[in-house]
């Protein structure tokens, strides 16, 4: 799927222009180390105060710890997320033990933290040759107990890795969506000096 129509307002890296979310994958199986080099890459986002609150837990597809995982997906994911090579939980530990401290206080940076780490993985996926989609669609409760997840860490997403397929191997209604989308115009998301964004 093209990428040519998303045309940046300033010179950037084609890699941010090319990095988006398909839902039509091929099936193909993404190896051990392939995966690694993502998640390598998601270990060397920045964090507050180097908290690094960020964990994964992966599963590779045709593999044991791939049904626990997609089963919590919500039919709308699961359509289209069973052609992923591998599942990823996003998680961010809520609590930690900061700098000239004894006891672990709240950390309230690990969302936004997590979502930098995220965003370093869907860069490298898609330096790598594949392509990453973060879902919200899950039913957390129930994932949080499968994979036995502590209270103190937050479930933020599943993300799907897969190699990009033509879209007909999706239903028409998605595969009427199946195409990079564009952003807000800078005017739209950037005011200098103070808040002046339409609702």
């Amino acid at each position: 799927m093209s990428t040519s129509s998303r045309q940046p307002e300033h010179p950037i890296d084609p890699l941010f222009t090319r990095r988006w979310s398909p839902r039509a994958f091929t099936g193909e199986a993404i190896s051990h180390p392939e995966l690694m080099k993502c998640i390598e890459a998601a270990r060397w986002a920045p964090s507050a105060s180097n908290s690094q609150p960020w964990r994964f837990i992966y599963a590779l597809r045709e593999t044991p710890a791939w049904t626990p995982i997609f089963d919590t997906l919500v039919e709308f994911n699961r359509d289209w997320a069973h052609r992923a090579g591998a599942l990823i939980v996003v998680l961010s530990r809520k609590r930690w033990i900061a700098p000239g401290y004894n006891e672990q206080r709240a950390l309230p940076t690990h969302s936004f933290d997590a979502g930098a780490a995220w965003a370093n993985l869907a860069l490298q996926t898609t330096q790598s040759g594949w392509h990453a989609h973060a879902m919200a669609g899950f039913d957390n409760e129930r994932l949080r107990a499968q994979l036995s997840v502590p209270e103190d860490y937050a479930i933020e997403a599943v993300v799907a890795i897969g190699k990009v397929a033509d879209k007909s191997v999706l239903s028409e209604a998605l595969a009427q969506r199946e195409t990079p989308s564009q952003r807000l115009p800078l005017k739209a998301i950037v005011a200098e000096g103070r808040f002046a964004f339409e609702a």
